[in-house]
């Protein structure tokens, strides 16, 4: 599993359905204020495991103002999924999504990442798993770290 996260003072994701004048923007996860706003990738191999280390490691990680962590401050998550983390564009001018794994094995894995996230009491919300998403965030510091579990 791949996941980048940013600290951040602010951040939503919206789901676009429709096109053109018949658009609709439905905000579907936000944070207010201080939190983690964490982009998550799915591989092939990825396990529940896996899945389990990653959000362990999501609500420890001292990130946070003073180097604190989310477990300490109980600030919020908020996780979208991102199959595009897996993309390869080390040839040619198209990336290829070949490391990527499909929805049905990604979505339960992204899905576990948010359950045991919180069964540690983390406050999380998400995005709309394969929806055409928008997030918008105000990145505080700025920091971000690569997280590879």
């Amino acid at each position: 599993m791949r996941a980048v996260v940013q600290r951040v003072d602010g951040a939503n994701v919206t789901v676009v359905t429709g096109s053109g004048a018949e658009a609709v923007t439905e905000t579907v996860g936000e944070v207010a204020g201080e939190g983690l706003c964490v982009l998550v990738g799915v591989t092939h191999d990825d396990t529940p495991e896996k899945a389990a280390r990653l959000a362990a490691k999501l609500w420890s990680i001292r990130m946070l103002d003073g180097e604190r962590s989310c477990s300490e401050t109980n600030a919020p998550l908020l996780v979208v999924s991102q199959f595009t983390l897996y993309g390869d564009a080390r040839k040619g001018r198209r990336p290829t999504w070949n490391a990527a794994a499909p929805g049905p094995v990604a979505e339960p894995l992204v899905d576990e990442v948010v359950a045991r996230l919180r069964a540690l009491g983390a406050t999380v919300h998400t995005g709309s798993f394969g929806a055409h998403m928008r997030v918008s965030l105000t990145n505080d510091g700025p920091f971000t770290v690569l997280l590879e579990i």
